[in-house]
C-alpha cells in the first residue's frame, strides 16, 4: 500500500466520479482505476462500488479513507515542517453547524494570521458531516451544541469517532426571527404563541434524527414548519413568512446585517456550545486562536451566556505572524 494509492482514493471519494478524479490527478482513467483495483486487492474489500450513475463508497471504504485521510494528513505537515516548509501553505479548516459567531470566529482567526503562508477553509454544514470531519481530519475542529436531550447519545458518537467535545458557553434558549415580526418586542415568548409562525429547521440530509437537529425543541409539535440548506435562505424566510427558528442567542450584526433580533424563548431550555476535536491529538496555532475568538465572543454577547472555559488567553496573537493584525 502505497500513499499515491490513498491520495488517489480520497480523490475519487471527493470527487465522487472516477473521471473527474482522473482528471484532477492528471492521469488517465483506466490507469486510476487499475490502481485502485490493485489497491482493493490488497486490503481484500472492496472501497467504491461502480456503476452506470457513478460511484458510492462502501462500508469497508468509509473506514479506510478515514485513516487514509490522517495518515496523508500526518505526512503532509511532516513534508511541510521538514521538506517543503518554504512553498506549501499550512492549511485550517473548521466545520460548524449553522452558527454566524462560527463564522466570525473564523473571519478573525482569518484576519490575524493572513493568507500569505496559510489555507483556510471554513464548511457549515450539517451535525454528523461536522463530526465525521473531525474524525477524518478533514477539519481540526468543529463547533456544535449539545443540551439535555442530545447529550447522551451525541456523547456516544463522540467516543465511536474518537472524538473529545470541551464546552465553551452555556446559553439560554431564544426566538431568532425578523425585527418586524409581530412577536419581536415582547420580553420573552412561549412555544405556545409561536405556534401559528411557521419553524425553520436545517436539513440533516440523510443523517437525518432528532439528536442531530440543529434546533434545540426537536421533538416539539410544530404546527407549521420549513426545512432549509443554509444560513442565508432562512434569513430570507424570516423576513417573507415571519418565520422563526431557534438559536443561542448570539447574534453577529456585522455579518447577518441588523434586520433580526433574539428573543428569549420562556422556560428553563439552556444549551452548550463548545468544539470537537481529534482524541489525543495536539491543536495547531491557529486552532488555538480560534478558540480564543469564540471565547471573546461569548464574553461580549452578555445576558443569558455563561463562560464554562477559562478566559481567553491575554496575548492571543502570539503566535500569529507579524504580517497579521491585532484582533479587534
Amino acid at each position: 500500500m502505497t500513499l499515491q494509492q490513498m491520495r488517489y482514493a480520497i480523490t475519487i471519494a471527493d470527487c465522487g466520479s472516477m473521471n473527474e478524479a482522473a482528471h484532477q490527478l492528471f492521469i488517465t482513467q483506466p490507469s486510476l482505476s487499475s490502481t485502485i483495483k490493485e489497491l482493493e486487492k490488497e486490503l481484500d474489500s472492496p472501497i467504491f462500488v461502480r456503476s452506470n450513475r457513478g460511484i458510492s463508497i462502501t462500508q469497508e471504504g468509509q473506514e479506510f479513507l478515514g485513516y487514509a485521510r490522517q495518515l496523508i494528513a500526518q505526512y503532509e505537515i511532516l513534508e511541510e515542517r521538514f521538506i517543503d516548509r518554504a512553498t506549501r501553505k499550512t492549511k485550517f479548516s473548521v466545520s460548524t453547524q449553522h452558527y454566524s459567531f462560527a463564522v466570525k470566529a473564523f473571519i478573525e482567526t482569518v484576519q490575524e494570521f493572513g493568507m500569505d503562508n496559510y489555507e483556510f477553509a471554513i464548511h457549515e454544514t450539517q451535525t454528523y458531516t461536522v463530526m465525521n470531519h473531525v474524525r477524518n481530519m478533514k477539519s481540526e475542529l468543529g463547533v456544535l451544541y449539545l443540551n439535555d436531550f442530545n447529550r447522551e447519545a451525541m456523547t456516544k458518537l463522540f467516543r465511536e469517532f474518537g472524538l473529545e467535545f470541551h464546552p465553551l458557553f452555556a446559553c439560554s434558549i431564544c426566538v431568532y426571527l425578523a425585527k418586524n415580526h409581530p412577536l419581536a418586542g415582547r420580553e420573552s415568548i412561549s412555544i405556545e404563541e409561536l405556534r401559528p409562525y411557521p419553524c425553520l429547521s436545517f436539513e440533516q440530509g440523510d443523517n437525518n434524527s432528532f439528536y442531530f437537529a440543529e434546533e434545540v425543541l426537536s421533538t416539539y409539535d410544530y404546527r407549521k414548519i420549513i426545512k432549509a440548506d443554509d444560513r442565508a435562505t432562512m434569513l430570507n424566510l424570516m423576513i417573507g413568512l415571519n418565520a422563526f427558528t431557534l438559536c443561542s442567542g448570539i447574534i453577529t450584526e456585522d455579518l447577518n446585517g441588523s434586520d433580526y433580533t433574539a428573543v428569549p424563548l420562556g422556560g428553563e431550555n439552556r444549551m452548550t456550545v463548545g468544539y470537537i476535536k481529534k482524541a489525543r491529538v495536539e491543536l495547531t496555532d491557529l486552532g488555538r486562536n480560534y478558540i480564543n475568538q469564540l471565547k471573546i465572543i461569548g464574553l461580549k454577547s452578555g445576558e443569558g451566556v455563561i463562560m464554562l472555559s477559562p478566559p481567553p488567553e491575554e496575548n492571543a496573537s502570539l503566535s500569529a505572524p507579524p504580517s497579521g493584525r491585532s484582533s479587534s
